[in-house]
């Protein structure tokens, strides 16, 4: 599968930096990534009928993404995130409430994307408000019906989840990426005691919850990917670390492709270490893209 079809669902948004605005949004910077890997990505979200919403489509379209799934809005912002980053390059975030990715609509053409992909892949903070997480669970109904691979990428942000919905979300999913900073949080969710070993908490989270790989990323030190046959120990790939915003992200999408190519394991937990820590290295979470010609632009 050369060039595999994914759907992305969830947040796009704006993450507001000390130093200024940097465009993000997990399943957006999923979606860059897995474009610049070759796939062919459509993004469900919502923006708002204003500058930062058409600068943010401009931006997806730049990527080669396909943004005909995403709303206009007119009674709500785009997203924005205020972000903080440590001496050490991990980032604190302040999520503001009553965005447009938070009015996520079911229509025709979402029920048409979905009978072409090959893949889904959502998160836990898309489903904040009731409208999103319903149109998201119909997505996954629909690619479970199919037999399709759907990818949750857990991005636990307070106070927006609880321990119902990152339940919910694990028991629709085949595949789970997850963060060690995460890992407790999870693994009560799913009434697991977590073990000293996280590769034993990480078993029993793919055996309880029938998934199909369970994938943890652990920062400086790589990450783990452990299937019902096999699991990954990848060390962590050197980098001079400027901030890691997107580096999850990014690691997620190498994963998915790989996944959807039949690539091995090891191979890929590798090449997501590396394009992480070439995340880590720039400023915010994809690299700068040229926005695309206009209609009226010669080529």
């Amino acid at each position: 599968m050369n060039k595999p079809k994914i759907l992305s669902c969830g947040e796009v948004l704006w993450d507001l930096f000390p130093d200024g605005a940097r465009f993000g949004g997990a399943p957006a910077n999923f979606a860059c990534h897995a474009a610049l890997l070759g796939a062919k990505v459509s993004l469900l979200s919502a923006v708002g009928d204003e500058a930062r919403g058409r600068e943010a489509i401009a931006i997806l379209q730049g990527f080669g993404l396909d943004t005909s799934l995403i709303r206009l809005v007119s009674d709500a912002p785009t997203g924005a995130v205020g972000v903080t980053v440590d001496a050490t390059g991990k980032p604190s975030f302040e999520i503001r409430g009553d965005a447009a990715w938070d009015q996520l609509a079911w229509t025709p053409e979402l029920a048409a994307r979905l009978a072409t992909v090959d893949a889904v892949y959502f998160g836990t903070l898309g489903q904040r408000s009731a409208m999103s997480r319903s149109t998201i669970q119909q997505a996954l109904q629909k690619a479970k019906a199919r037999g399709i691979p759907r990818v949750l990428d857990v991005n636990l942000r307070r106070p927006y989840f609880d321990a119902a919905l990152i339940r919910d979300a694990i028991g629709q999913a085949t595949v789970l990426k997850l963060s060690d900073d995460e890992l407790t949080e999870v693994a009560a969710a799913c009434g697991i005691t977590r073990e000293d070993n996280p590769v034993a908490t990480l078993r029993v989270l793919l055996a309880s919850n029938q998934l199909d790989l369970v994938a943890m990323t652990r920062g400086a030190a790589g990450a783990f990917l452990v299937s019902a046959s096999e699991v990954v120990d990848q060390p962590g790939i050197p980098t001079v670390v400027c901030d890691t915003v997107g580096a999850g992200d990014s690691f997620t999408a190498a994963l998915v492709v790989g996944l959807l190519r039949g690539d091995p394991l090891s191979n890929i937990a590798h090449t997501a270490c590396e394009i992480a820590a070439a995340v880590c290295a720039q400023p915010g979470a994809v690299p700068e893209r040229p926005k695309p010609a206009s209609p009226s632009t010669p080529p």
